[in-house]
């Protein structure tokens, strides 16, 4: 993996306030929805099992009493990471790309050294996305893709550039015509996020070849 690649990814913050799991469903037009993306349903069971998986392995981790103070609001995260994933998917569509499954293999084992391991590397995820180690791989994906989208559109590291990459999932984004359960707050387009207060940052940002890099801000 190339230093001038340019690295295209998902970070959120780890301060965030404790919250339980999700109990209830649905909203009146969706019920037992969590979203609707593109008419596809995002089902609150679906978010639910996600949110389990990454609180099991916050609890595994040495550091559990740690993580399961700061990362309360995960259930707004790891939906803003479904819907934004069919985003890309539908950027990607847009454009011709796809992520091979070498390219997949690839970045993985870049993640894995830059990061000192497999264990390292779950823990890291772990502590700054949110990721549970059954959900690296959707990390991953959505790394190579969002990576070939920005070779394919020419962006560069610049002002101009990441205005650019915006532009393009803002209108992927509207066409996609995302409804949201109103418990979770409602889609911006324009940030390509979840809006209401979600503590994430934006979601198309450039970061380092690092998986768990947060810069600042963020």
């Amino acid at each position: 993996m190339h230093r001038r690649d340019r690295r295209i990814a998902l970070s959120v913050s780890a301060a965030l306030l404790a919250a339980p799991l999700l109990t209830a469903c649905g909203s009146d037009a969706h019920p037992g929805a969590a979203a609707v993306v593109g008419g596809e349903r995002i089902e609150v069971s679906t978010l639910q099992a996600q949110v389990k998986d990454v609180r099991a392995a916050q609890a595994a981790s040495p550091q559990a009493a740690q993580l399961l103070g700061t990362s309360g609001d995960l259930n707004r995260r790891k939906l803003n990471g479904l819907i934004f994933d069919r985003v890309v998917n539908k950027v990607a569509a847009d454009n011709g790309v796809t992520a091979t499954r070498a390219e997949l293999q690839q970045t993985r084992e870049a993640f894995v050294r830059q990061s000192g391991g497999e264990d390292q590397l779950a823990a890291v995820l772990l502590q700054e996305q949110g990721v549970a180690p059954d959900q690296i791989d959707d990390v991953v994906r959505r790394n190579v893709l969002m990576n070939k989208i920005a070779t394919k559109l020419g962006i560069t590291e610049t002002p101009e550039g990441q205005k650019k990459l915006t532009d393009v999932f803002t209108a992927a984004s509207r066409s996609l015509d995302i409804d949201v359960n109103p418990r979770f707050g409602a889609w911006d387009d324009a940030q390509v996020q979840l809006d209401g207060g979600y503590d994430g940052g934006p979601w198309l940002r450039q970061v380092s070849q690092d998986p768990g890099a947060a810069q600042a801000g963020a």
